[in-house]
């Protein structure tokens, strides 16, 4: 009898052999789906350009606009807008078999229609009519004064210049440093921040501190601010808040001449379930973008749920991916809310065995989804950063497609950041336990590449505190000049520094910081509501503090820079796992060697220890690259940077010894 043939996932993952038949199931559904996209439509690229059928498009041979819209239980569509005085009978579209609507506007009939024409579609159906926002729309915007959002037709008659031909996002895609970022809270002053401020102000600050890519959050329009972007209407359309179109085109190539790559926060896990603006009962009824009933809500986020297995979802999805990279040049997505979009109970549920990742409730249709999504990109974008923000540990989620894996290049380690929060809320110094701290960092799946951080914006919100107010608290408001002196302070500098720099070197194979952090920006984010009278205080970044020299901000920030820079310039994430030198419990001390750097902590709150030795790979001499003790970093300077190391060698293995002072990180280098 012939041995069945292993998916290649199951082959690296022994574990995962009762499942192979579901793992084999993967590769057959999306092989079935591709099949059939391919013999409709000749390739998944020309199904993903939607957005070039549906939508407002511009025939130059027929001289006119085209406009498409899916509707299949509308009774009738009526094109309006200022073009036509609003009237809704004036232009009536016209529906196919395909359950498509449109209409052709000649462009010497409606000379007064093109670019800047504000515009809505008239929807009747055998429920009700509505004015809705087109589905493909590719601006939105909220005229002052009024409630409700308007589509815009953008279409500009000079074409943005694009001069980030030279651009290769390579170097971001095999070793990530990321600074999560969001466009409208990183200006100083209260008020909303700009596409072009943005590019002009911080990408340089971005750039001098070493971060590689940028992850940008809520760029798809939402019509509630304080969302964080994650409840959109218009998947199409730029937030209006921030600028047009070309504002954020510019951000992106600023970013590009300054050698960063451009990620995007994707929404496509759920939709505002606002029917006003988004695509809830676009067509009257409540099962045509998404699932209808119950299955298409979800109670915990008050969303809608796409039918991801619907071929006419599929298409506008798929198209929203290609649209983002071809149209604005960006060079990868983190894709919000994975685990909710896997699994039919959203991810409530213990993830205690590999069967809760096979049984029922998975959505399978999610995983052809996603499997598509990452195969369109590649052929888009070869160096194109998929980032999927999962918390079950989906098996697969980074592994190639043909492998029986979804895709992805990264995953998001979620439970590093709730593991720093927890210990600083519920444990003193003194109850760390390293090995915890080790096993944590250490914790991911084999062959499936991390990005490993200490804290998001999901830890800066309100309600929660950043890592220096969960450290400092209150003392940030009174002690943070350099004169004065401060043990709460002390303490939390010297904290801040471990933590991040563990998190990095231990955690993952990709790093990433929220704007801001890297500085330890106090308190936390806030965005205008009801309950804070619509203010802005808490939705900004207060630069003015890490450029104020008499500050102490200006020591994490230099701590964060260098060490960026000596990860870099070794490859650090590039390397294999950490290899564990020495585990000390009673000096709470953690070494270990990656990419051919030494990195020591000692997380005891008094023990500085002198002669301290420990056991290294190779012999010879190091040299100290990055100590957190530096009075340059906010240290007391216990440490001598300048001196050289020699190993002592006894029995054939060798030995390093330093005077390793508490609360200290350092980092050694082999002199060759």
């Amino acid at each position: 009898m012939a041995k069945k043939k292993l998916p290649v996932l199951v082959k690296n993952d022994p574990w995962l052999e009762p499942y192979a038949d579901e793992i084999q199931s993967r590769i057959d559904r999306y092989k079935g789906r591709l099949d059939h996209i391919k013999k409709d439509y000749k390739s998944l690229k020309a199904f993903a350009q939607g957005y070039k059928y549906f939508g407002f498009n511009y025939d130059t041979k027929a001289k006119g606009w085209w406009y498409r819209e899916w509707a299949p239980q509308a009774t009738g569509l009526f094109l309006i807008g200022d073009f036509n005085y609003w009237d809704r009978k004036a232009h009536p579209l016209q529906k196919n078999e395909y359950g498509i609507w449109e209409i052709f506007l000649k462009e010497k009939d409606v000379p007064n229609f093109g670019h800047g024409t504000r515009v809505k579609v008239h929807i009747t159906s055998k429920k009700e009519a509505r004015d809705r926002l087109p589905a493909y729309i590719n601006y939105a915007v909220q005229p002052e004064g009024e409630v409700d959002y308007v589509g815009e037709v953008y279409h500009p008659k000079k074409k943005f210049h694009w001069t980030d031909k030279a651009f290769n996002a390579s170097s971001a895609y095999h070793e990530p440093y990321i600074y999560e970022c969001h466009v409208g809270m990183a200006q100083e002053r209260e008020g909303l921040g700009t596409y072009q401020e943005f590019a002009d102000h911080t990408l340089p600050r971005i750039k001098a501190q070493g971060y590689n890519a940028i992850q940008v959050m809520a760029v798809q329009e939402h019509p509630y601010y304080g969302s964080f972007g994650y409840h959109v209407s218009s998947f199409f359309a730029p937030s209006s808040r921030f600028g047009d179109p070309d504002d954020l085109r510019y951000m992106v190539n600023k970013a590009h001449e300054l050698g960063i790559a451009v990620i995007m926060d994707i929404v496509h896990s759920h939709a505002v379930k606002n029917i006003a603006e988004g695509l809830n009962e676009f067509d009257g009824s409540d099962d045509q973008y998404f699932h209808p009933g119950g299955k298409g809500y979800h109670d915990g986020w008050d969303s809608k749920l796409f039918n991801y297995g619907r071929e006419e979802v599929l298409r506008f999805l798929l198209s929203n991916v290609r649209y983002w990279l071809e149209e604005f040049h960006f060079d990868g997505f983190r894709y919000d809310g994975i685990t909710s979009m896997l699994y039919f109970h959203h991810g409530n549920i213990s993830f205690d065995n590999y069967g809760k990742y096979f049984e029922s409730g998975v959505d399978w249709d999610v995983l052809t989804y996603l499997q598509l999504a990452s195969t369109l990109a590649r052929q888009i974008n070869k160096s194109c950063i998929l980032i999927a923000e999962d918390m079950s540990g989906m098996p697969g989620l980074c592994r190639p497609v043909k492998e029986g894996g979804l895709g992805f290049d990264f995953r998001l380690a979620m439970g590093i950041p709730d593991f720093w929060i927890k210990y600083l809320k519920e444990k003193n110094d003194d109850a760390w336990n390293i090995h915890e701290m080790w096993g944590t960092m250490t914790n991911r799946r084999f062959g499936e590449r991390t990005i490993a951080y200490a804290e998001s914006h999901d830890q800066a919100l309100v309600g929660d505190k950043t890592l220096a107010f969960w450290l400092m608290d209150k003392e940030m408001y009174f002690n943070m000049h350099v004169d004065h002196e401060n043990i709460v302070v002390d303490r939390g500098i010297a904290l801040h520094k471990m933590i991040r720099l563990f998190s990095m070197s231990l955690g993952g194979e990709g790093y990433l910081n929220f704007i801001g952090n890297e500085f330890g920006h106090p308190e936390w984010i806030d965005f205008p509501r009801e309950g804070n009278n619509w203010s802005y205080k808490y939705a900004r970044r207060q630069w003015s503090l890490v450029d104020d020299q008499d500050l102490k901000y200006k020591y994490l920030n230099a701590f964060d820079r260098d060490m960026l820079t000596i990860a870099q310039s070794s490859q650090l994430l590039t390397g294999d796992q950490a290899e564990q030198l020495n585990m000390d419990e009673t000096n709470q001390t953690i070494i270990f060697e990656r990419q051919g750097l030494i990195f020591l902590f000692n997380f005891h709150h008094s023990n500085a220890i002198p002669d301290y030795r420990f056991k290294v790979n190779r012999k010879g001499e190091y040299k100290i690259v990055l100590n957190s003790d530096n009075p340059e970093y906010g240290g007391f300077g216990r440490v001598d940077d300048v001196m050289t190391y020699p190993c002592v060698t006894l029995f054939g293995e060798h030995f390093l010894s330093v005077y390793f002072p508490n609360r200290t990180c350092l980092v050694l280098r082999h002199l060759d």
